[in-house]
């Protein structure tokens, strides 16, 4: 069992949404319903979880979140539909849901799909907030320093970096250091880690 969080139910049916809202209050969570995108988006809330419902084209699942993304913002959702298709819970998958799955018909269906949700957010939250950080960082350094972590992220010594950018290793190794400086580490190994946590942010 989680805790007690907020589901933002999305679905343009009222009666849906009143059957999911007396689920979400069994199950011992908060409630907030919204008929559609725009209303969710003008509230746009900062925690929770988010279960809308999807016509199996996935199409409300990849305008949802393209809309949250859009507006800097990232909660964890989870797509239903009453006939879901391969197709559909892929491309609802790849767009960054967490499940696309059936309509839950008991408490104890929906208390399952709520905890894996739950548990699988917190840990994308996690790693996002990490990429965030990451990239804030990654943006303060100049174009040399970026291109000297790019070239140490491709596995190349001062000395390949160098003839790579037509400067002296010894060059290489002055921004290299003032890299490290701006982004607060020690060892290059780090510094590579923050470079792909970066990535994982564009490819999420």
């Amino acid at each position: 069992m989680v805790d007690r969080i907020v589901i933002h139910i999305l679905d343009e049916d009222s009666a849906r949404r009143a059957w999911l809202a007396r689920m979400t209050f069994a199950a011992g969570h908060h409630a907030e319903i919204y008929s559609g995108l725009s209303e969710y988006l003008d509230h746009a809330p900062s925690d929770g979880l988010v279960i809308i419902y999807d016509d199996n084209t996935a199409d409300r699942i990849v305008t949802l979140i393209t809309a949250m993304a859009e507006r800097g913002q990232w909660l964890p959702v989870v797509g239903i539909a009453e006939a879901p298709t391969t197709a559909a819970a892929v491309r609802a998958i790849k767009s960054g849901a967490l499940d696309y799955t059936l309509p839950p018909q008991s408490n104890d269906a929906f208390n399952d799909i709520v905890t894996r949700a739950s548990h699988e957010g917190d840990l994308k939250r996690s790693l996002r907030m990490r990429a965030l950080d990451a990239r804030r960082r990654i943006e303060r350094l100049s174009n040399r320093e970026r291109e000297v972590l790019e070239c140490l992220s491709e596995g190349k010594s001062n000395k390949e970096i160098g003839l790579m950018l037509e400067i002296s290793p010894r060059t290489v190794e002055i921004h290299r250091t003032k890299m490290m400086g701006k982004l607060g580490l020690h060892h290059a190994t780090e510094a590579v880690r923050m470079r792909f946590e970066a990535g994982m942010l564009k490819a999420a």
